[in-house]
């Protein structure tokens, strides 16, 4: 993890005379959020508890992900390693298949490392000192933030990207969040609000007030066509106010989308297919796929391409699908073919499965695709 990642909380200092977030403000925020969630949050299963582990799992699953997709792969984690010694316990094949399709699969693996260190050290207790959290592998200053305040009730800040989104608009931040002084100005104003939570000796303030935050930004505050009418803090919101919805936050240009072409092949052998599992270090590490290779340059047959990386002609072809996807700025088109190869390909690490037996690997969500084409 990087220094930034490991740095603890800033102290909220005394806002000078000028400052862009006026007492005032903070004190008028603060239960206008509060009430809103009281009567708005979400009936979502790890809002039903205070267990730090659910708490935790949910928030490495909402990573890069929307509720709605986490849902499922949340329950049915919980279902089949219900604590912190059933993670820690599980196979490495077992972590990925429930994760199977959730994506950024190096969640899952520091999820587990965590929950090693956590059995070994603490004898399977989720520590409640917000440095041993943020100690813990794949947790971030946010993350850690975010389970203590809400596990604990603890007036610790958070600010991913909805908070970031609703404060940026509300205090009129125009500057790029990502740049170290606003990053740190958005961090004090979290803490400031969390820490005018506490105060208001209202139950469990902290946790429902980083919450709000999070639930604003998801159903009202949205990145495009925010719903201003319904804001329980229109009134005080420097975006609304100026007509600035659409600038803020500003986070520059987007990069460029890239275009990137591959072809995999399910090799097809008496009822039997295929497959390899992806090295460690690279992306979807661990995981089982199709052999697949990227394509460069002139178009070619699936039957050329099959020769020139396997070694082995095609003694008959079929299309399986045509599957189109993005990962970060890459727009990805992955055409998958059927082959009855004339001889065994050369192919490094694969093994043949069934397709029942190859239901039980852990595959990414396209060749998970390409498995139910079969």
């Amino acid at each position: 993890m990087n220094k930034i990642t490991k740095q603890k909380p800033a102290a909220v200092r005394p806002h000078s005379q000028n400052s862009v977030h006026s007492g005032k403000k903070i004190r008028e925020l603060v239960p206008a959020l509060l009430n809103w969630f009281t009567t708005n949050a979400r009936d979502l299963p790890w809002r039903r508890t205070r267990d730090p582990y659910a708490i935790w799992v949910s928030e490495i699953m909402l990573q890069q992900t929307q509720v709605k997709t986490v849902l499922p792969f949340w329950e049915r984690w919980m279902r089949e390693l219900p604590d912190i010694q059933a993670a820690a316990n599980a196979s490495p094949a077992k972590i990925h298949k429930l994760w199977e399709g959730l994506g950024y699969y190096t969640r899952a693996r520091n999820l587990q490392k965590a929950a090693q260190i956590i059995v070994k050290e603490r004898g399977g207790r989720f520590p409640e000192h917000f440095d041993d959290v943020l100690a813990l592998p794949g947790i971030g200053r946010y993350t850690a933030g975010a389970i203590c305040s809400i596990a604990y009730n603890q007036p610790l800040p958070i600010l991913d990207g909805n908070v970031i989104r609703v404060l940026t608009r509300i205090f009129g931040i125009a500057r790029d969040p990502r740049a170290k002084e606003t990053n740190q100005q958005l961090w004090q104003i979290a803490g400031e609000l969390v820490n005018r939570a506490k105060d208001t000796k209202t139950k469990n303030a902290c946790s429902h007030l980083n919450q709000s935050l999070m639930e604003l930004g998801a159903l009202v505050c949205t990145p495009r066509n925010p719903q201003c009418g319904v804001c329980p803090v229109k009134k005080l919101c420097v975006a609304f106010r100026e007509d600035r919805i659409a600038e803020l936050p500003n986070t520059g240009k987007r990069q460029a989308a890239t275009a990137r072409r591959f072809m995999a092949f399910a090799i097809a052998r008496n009822g039997k297919y295929l497959v390899r599992q992806r090295p460690a270090g690279v992306v979807n590490a661990h995981l089982w796929e199709f052999p697949n290779v990227e394509l460069n340059g002139d178009a070619k047959s699936p039957e050329e391409i099959f020769q020139t990386s396997f070694g082995s002609s095609a003694a008959m072809v079929r299309l399986l699908c045509v599957l189109k996807h993005s990962i970060t700025r890459y727009r990805i088109t992955l055409e998958a073919f059927r082959i009855e190869p004339a001889r065994l390909p050369r192919i490094r690490g694969g093994v043949w499965r069934t397709p029942a037996q190859l239901k039980k690997l852990a595959f990414n969500s396209a060749h998970k695709k390409i498995l139910a084409h079969l």
